[in-house]
């Protein structure tokens, strides 16, 4: 599933791609995916409109138009944009498609169909009314450690709940944890302000390099856990990756080198 560097990529795209470039229609191929909005709803609000601006917030994205309004992108698991100007260049599963007065054509992928895309009158409502925590590349180190005070939840559990900090899902959760050497099923409340500091600013560092590399796996860091995140895998110097269940996620963890705290 997209995370917030995944996300953060498809918006650095479309802001090199599309804003300021007239809209002259739109076409709805599955409706499923727009949550709110019927397709004559949603290509009326766009058509004849162009992107403005982008936002991200955590792991939704959204795209500013004249009007005022945006449309908001959550990439859901299999979500994804392209742009050709073919219609023969078209993905086999994109469930609307924007075209632009220059030609170029914006397809809206996604196999699972569990995206969410609507348009959004009021931007600052509709975050609001979503109960968004704030973004994990934007949230103060006081206002973080709080998150953890007196709460019997797990570690890992904190890092994904997306009303307490926007962007981690389950990939960065157990990189956090990996670099931190704090094992995710740690008690929240238990650990100390210094542990909590290191979690901080590894959630920082990994996020906002994994932003500046587009969320391209092949070239991050070799000694990053994502390359050694596979039941039985030996770390050399470090130990052998385990596999366990937290808050309903698979959870991939190395015993004894990430501390447990109770």
């Amino acid at each position: 599933m997209p995370e917030l560097p995944e996300v953060n990529t498809v918006a650095k795209v479309f802001r090199k791609t599309v804003l300021n470039n007239p809209i002259a229609k739109v076409e709805v191929y599955d409706s499923k995916i727009l949550r709110r909005d019927t397709p004559d709803v949603f290509a009326q609000a766009i058509e004849r409109q162009s992107f403005i601006d982008t936002y991200r917030h955590g792991k939704y994205f959204f795209a500013e138009l004249d009007s005022g309004k945006h449309v908001l992108f959550h990439l859901g698991m299999t979500g994804d944009i392209h742009y050709y100007h073919h219609e023969d260049e078209r993905p086999k599963y994109v469930r609307f498609e924007i075209f632009f007065a220059d030609g170029l054509i914006l397809g809206y992928e996604d196999l699972r169909k569990f995206s969410q895309i609507l348009i959004v009158p009021n931007l600052k409502e509709y975050l609001e009314e979503t109960r968004l925590g704030p973004d994990a590349l934007r949230i103060g180190k006081e206002a973080f450690l709080k998150l953890f005070a007196e709460r019997k939840t797990p570690l890992k559990a904190i890092l994904m709940n997306q009303q307490l900090v926007a962007g981690i899902g389950n990939l960065y959760a157990d990189e956090i944890c990996y670099q931190a050497r704090l094992h995710p099923g740690s008690t929240a409340g238990a650990l100390k302000k210094k542990e909590l500091e290191t979690i901080f600013e590894k959630m920082k560092s990994i996020l906002k390099l994994a932003c500046r590399k587009n969320a391209y796996y092949r070239v991050y860091p070799k000694n990053w856990f994502w390359e050694w995140r596979k039941v039985g895998n030996k770390i050399p110097k470090i130990g052998v990756v385990k596999k366990t269940n937290i808050g309903g996620r698979t959870t991939f963890f190395v015993d004894k080198y990430q501390k447990l705290i109770r």
